[in-house]
């Protein structure tokens, strides 16, 4: 049986999660903010802030934005509910744009149409571990600038609308010779279960240099996490330091010690295990290159001059010309081979939750074709190239099975 996403844990990890428990700090301590610089450092970036979620880093990157009721933040179709279900937890409205035909990206010339004098952001999404062409995004909303009316003196900061993207898949990737966090105007990485790097449960916001004052953006956020409290623990426990205030009625989404140190051993490893996954991308793409499919391209060309590379996350494949009642009985068929996949994603509009909010899949025809037909195959640190081999040969002998009876 081989597990689609099972994290890659190891007895560093282990030792470091121990130390922390035996240490006396488990909740947000000294692994915490050291987490937080080696990230920075790792990234490139002055300031990381470590949550329990990308969600509520999404969701904390929006109000130091201070987007909120009566405001509108244009976001994918094609993604998972955080990126969408953020803008509603400040008040705000989300706004949703097709992605362009046989891409897993917005649709960019749709911009134009979706931008009102309402519009306070724009969350593009990373799908799969690959960064999204942040140039062709950058040109559209120059171009949209005019249109630009910020509402507080935060977003007058920026000459066109702030973006904000969803990186929850792209820690690691490079675009143009810049790291995922150094490009978009803030960035929320997720460290769940099932991404390349995890800490159990949680995530990170980092912003682009210049995009704040660092520390008090850095500030912003650690009193957002945790009631809007003007000391942590680790701050109280110094001695007479018990004094503290409450400057808003704030959230509660703080990463801990011990999540905090299974990140600390993760990331002495994430070198390896990103140089682990570009191998497996690569024997996919062989194995499956007689195929009629279309894998998502995930190495392009020298990151530092032009190209890009993706963080590996997800081995996205589309079934040309196949239905989703095709793609439905080619996963049971591999699932009863012993191989787990998935599909990535179901788009926004059929979600009973943003059908409540009045969208309609019929007005992203293209969202729907991507994922009418696509299949996300097993892509983790566990697996060995005979792994990758045996998993081929399913998705190859199902999909000829299911042809053979006629299935379209």
């Amino acid at each position: 049986m081989i597990p689609f996403s099972p994290p890659d844990i190891t007895q560093a990890e282990i030792d470091l999660v121990v130390e922390a428990l035996q240490s006396g700090w488990i909740t947000t301590g000294p692994k915490t903010k050291q987490l937080e610089r080696e990230l920075a450092d790792y990234i490139g970036t002055n300031k990381v802030a470590c949550l329990n979620s990308a969600t509520a880093a999404l969701e904390c990157g929006l109000r130091l934005l201070g987007i909120g009721p009566g405001d509108e933040v244009i976001t994918s179709a094609y993604t998972y509910t955080a990126s969408a279900s953020c803008v509603c937890h400040v008040g705000a409205t989300p706004v949703l744009c097709d992605v362009a035909p046989d891409s897993f990206e917005m649709d960019y010339s749709k911009l134009a149409g979706l931008v009102t004098d309402r519009t306070r952001a724009i969350i593009p999404v990373d799908i799969g571990g690959r960064m999204i062409d942040y140039d062709r995004l950058f040109d559209a909303l120059d171009a949209l600038a005019p249109k630009w009316s910020p509402a507080n003196e935060t977003q007058a900061r920026f000459s066109r609308l702030p973006v904000l993207a969803d990186g929850a898949h792209s820690l690691g990737a490079v675009y143009h010779g810049k790291n995922a966090g150094q490009v978009a105007d803030l960035t929320a990485f997720s460290f769940h279960a099932v991404k390349n790097f995890t800490t159990a449960e949680g995530g990170a916001l980092t912003w682009k240099p210049g995009a704040f004052d660092d520390e008090e953006a850095y500030k912003q956020v650690m009193l957002m996490s945790l009631h809007g409290q003007t000391k942590d623990a680790l701050a109280k426990d110094k001695a007479g330091a018990w004094e503290y205030d409450i400057a808003f009625p704030g959230w509660k989404c703080n990463m801990t010690d011990v999540l905090a140190a299974l990140g600390l051993a993760q990331l002495e490893r994430y070198p390896g295990l990103l140089a682990r996954r570009k191998d497996m991308v690569a024997r996919y793409e062989k194995n499956l290159a007689d195929e009629d499919v279309s894998i998502l391209r995930h190495y392009e060309g020298d990151p530092a001059a032009g190209g890009f590379a993706s963080s590996g996350h997800l081995m996205m494949v589309r079934l040309n010309g196949r239905t989703s009642a095709f793609r439905n009985a080619l996963i049971e068929r591999m699932a009863e081979a012993g191989v787990s996949s998935n599909v990535h994603y179901k788009p926004l509009p059929l979600l009973t939750a943003y059908k409540d909010l009045g969208f309609d899949i019929a007005d992203y025809p293209n969202a729907y074709a991507q994922y009418e037909n696509e299949v996300t195959l097993p892509l983790h640190t566990k697996l060995t190239d005979e792994d990758v081999d045996f998993i081929c040969k399913v998705f190859c002998d199902a999909k000829r099975a299911l042809e053979a009876e006629g299935l379209r």
